[in-house]
């Protein structure tokens, strides 16, 4: 059973100017798209806790209107013990980019008066897929003048930088799964084990998805494969949302198949912990088959190295 006691806690907070999508892309993890249409400015802080692996995060969502901007650069309880600060800009909105990056240098500040150096990473949201070129030539210059200017004033270390937008559902897990995952001590030796059951598997492409829509490890034969894979990890979590709240739910075996051009996409759902929350298993493989003795195998080595 896991013991609660030696569970690591981890803070993480999300800061930004007030509509720079903070809380939407909190939404977006948690499948619940059809709130961000209708969400309301963030009230000074937000804070919700959920598990990651074996680690315990807790996620402050601090609203970004200017009434609570001084409050976080005066209040230690605000960033005093984050692990992680993400900081989101709104790509889309270029009238309030010198506002918002003195506002991050301002928290900068903060952290040295407070004596803390958490991991910051900076999102350049709202970069949304355009077909017309010259807004995608746009919004790519903006990003790589930002990276610049940030890299060459910002006196800070290692900053890094992920485009995000909620219409590529993708970009916003793959940021966060990925920030979290450096949290985790033993994060390599979950892609060497899931590397080792792709083969056994005969799969393309795994991954491993927690319940928050966080990838804690994958494998991908390639980088098209990557690319399937990712573009579909919200869909058949949503989708297994849907059949988990259907009537019938009682009746199905829980192993999720679907043929596309002769490669198939296999998705379950299983559990590592019976008080913690459910993982999901998304394989990209050839043929249908799955060889439920090798699954629970890897079921049990993933037991291991998050509870031992």
């Amino acid at each position: 059973m896991e013991n609660k006691a030696l569970k690591a806690t981890k803070k993480v907070v999300l800061l930004g100017l007030d509509s720079a999508g903070k809380s939407s892309i909190i939404l977006a993890l948690n499948r619940e798209m059809d709130k961000i249409s209708i969400v309301q400015p963030t009230k000074s802080a937000q804070r919700r806790v959920f598990d990651f692996l074996n680690l315990t995060v807790i996620e402050h969502d601090l609203g970004g209107q200017q009434r609570y901007r001084q409050d976080y650069l005066t209040n230690p309880k605000f960033l005093d013990m984050a692990d992680i600060v993400i900081y989101v800009i709104d790509v889309q909105n270029k009238n309030r980019v010198v506002e918002s990056l003195n506002f991050l240098n301002a928290i900068i500040k903060r952290f040295k008066t407070i004596d803390i150096k958490p991991s910051l990473y900076v999102f350049f949201h709202k970069f949304d897929p355009v077909k017309n070129e010259k807004a995608q030539e746009e919004l790519n210059n903006l990003s790589l003048y930002l990276e610049h200017r940030m890299t060459e004033s910002i006196e800070y270390g290692n900053i890094l930088f992920y485009k995000t937008s909620i219409f590529d559902l993708s970009s916003i897990i793959n940021a966060m799964s990925t920030i979290l995952l450096r949290l985790f001590p033993k994060a390599n030796v979950l892609e060497k084990t899931i590397e080792d059951f792709a083969e056994k598997f005969k799969a393309e492409g795994i991954e491993i998805i927690d319940n928050n829509s966080l990838i804690i490890t994958s494998y991908y034969k390639n980088d098209q494969v990557k690319e399937i894979l990712n573009k579909s990890t919200h869909y058949f979590l949503s989708l297994n949302d849907i059949l988990l709240t259907s009537k019938d739910s009682s009746k199905t075996t829980n192993l999720m198949q679907i043929e596309r051009m002769g490669k198939f996409f296999l998705f379950k759902q299983f559990s590592l912990n019976n008080e913690a929350p459910p993982y999901h298993i998304l394989l990209y493989k050839g043929d249908q088959l799955f060889d439920i003795e090798e699954f629970d195998a890897l079921v049990n080595v993933l037991k291991g190295i998050l509870y031992n």
